[in-house]
């Protein structure tokens, strides 16, 4: 069992990615676990804010919509080369999350949710109405695959499954890093207490800002990928269920903990489509199965396993030694 550290799982998991496309059937299994990488990266941002500085953001899937559009746009309309593109789209989804958590930061619990909603709501309907920009609901087509590197062509399914691989790597690599930094203990001094935060001498609107901004960078840059390897774009992709999804995929893994999300971004979509022969009776079944997790693992797969953990090693780490009594000095008349 001490073999079994975090770094060995993580470097078990990265060899079952790198060995996943000489496993796949076929070029369809390797779009879904591509899609998936994708929503795993814009879950690890919603996870940033939500599970690790406790505010939860329902505009995320209007976040990585911006990234995808900016894509789009730059590429299509103006002839843009997709490496440019892409760091663009989570430049351009910070720029804005800077504006949005301005405003919607000053407010607190559901209110600040809310708000992230109805601005959500607003991304979507702007991405569907101004057709000037955005072509509208005709949505926009012919998006260009990356292009090739050392003659590697990113438009084979296969090539462009080790490309998101490569970003999810380095995504939940810069997680880390920031999770067991001064400033992601930071985040978490958050989420647990405002006030107590705040009388700690933590700037709450500076450090929520920052974790807001990171978080739909990630999102930005899961929606660049998107559009590179879907190639092409509708509104839908600004729709709230989307947001609803990511929440799912945390609950599922573990709110709060670095590997959770990744688990039910990759768990779920993969479940969903063992499903589909059930056609539109499989959340008969697959309602349930989330319902019965949630009962019985309240902290996710992997929230309840790092519990349990915890609570062993409480069970077996050795009593603290007893301190001896102070002995007094016994004078003598």
């Amino acid at each position: 069992m001490k073999m079994l550290t975090p770094t060995v799982g993580w470097l078990a998991l990265l060899a079952l990615g790198l060995a996943f496309p000489f496993m796949a059937g076929n070029d369809y299994h390797l779009t879904v676990m591509s899609t998936a990488y994708v929503y795993a990266i814009a879950t690890v941002g919603l996870n940033l804010i939500t599970g690790y500085t406790g505010q939860f953001n329902l505009a995320h899937s209007g976040f990585m919509a911006v990234g995808a559009y900016t894509v789009g746009i730059l590429t299509v309309d103006h002839g843009f080369p997709f490496w440019a593109a892409l760091p663009l789209a989570g430049v351009v989804a910070g720029l804005l999350g800077v504006f949005v958590g301005l405003v919607s930061l000053r407010l607190k619990t559901h209110f600040f949710s809310i708000f992230t909603l109805c601005v959500g709501y607003i991304m979507f309907l702007l991405i569907e109405k101004w057709e000037s920009l955005t072509h509208g609901t005709v949505g926009i087509v012919g998006i260009p695959a990356p292009e090739s590197i050392a003659g590697v062509d990113f438009a084979e399914p296969r090539a462009m499954y080790y490309l998101v691989l490569c970003f999810l790597a380095a995504s939940l690599w810069a997680m880390h890093r920031i999770v067991h930094s001064l400033l992601g203990r930071t985040f978490m001094a958050i989420r647990n207490s405002d006030d107590l935060a705040q009388a700690l001498g933590i700037d709450l609107m500076r450090n929520k800002l920052l974790a807001f901004v990171l978080s739909v960078f990630f999102a930005g840059l899961a929606g660049g990928l998107y559009a590179g390897s879907v190639r092409f774009l509708g509104p839908g992709i600004a729709g709230v269920e989307h947001t609803f999804d990511m929440t799912m995929y945390m609950l599922v893994g573990g709110i709060g903990t670095l590997l959770g999300p990744l688990l039910g971004a990759l768990g779920v979509p993969w479940l969903t489509q063992y499903l589909q022969f059930l056609q539109e009776y499989r959340f008969i079944v697959f309602g349930p199965l989330l319902v019965l997790l949630v009962i019985f693992l309240p902290h996710g797969i992997v929230g309840t396993w790092l519990n349990r953990r915890r609570r062993q090693a409480a069970r077996t780490a050795p009593p603290p030694a007893a301190k001896a009594a102070p002995v007094r000095e016994v004078r003598h008349a």
